[in-house]
């Protein structure tokens, strides 16, 4: 089975959404968002933003 992204509806009202991989460890969270709408659109630029992306070690 593939991760998931769950969106939800934070305590302070705005919306969160998390990357779960398939075991439902947590790997990623995302900023928050007034909407569900814009929420939504979050996970969709990740997914588009991860599509072949390459790995690259930095400093700090």
């Amino acid at each position: 089975m593939a991760g998931k992204f769950e969106v939800y509806e934070d305590k302070g009202g705005k919306f969160r959404f998390r990357l779960k991989a398939s075991n439902g460890q947590v790997v990623a969270v995302g900023e928050a968002y007034e909407t569900l709408s814009a929420a939504k659109k979050g996970t969709e630029a990740v997914q588009r933003a991860a599509d072949g992306a390459t790995v690259v070690e930095t400093e700090g």
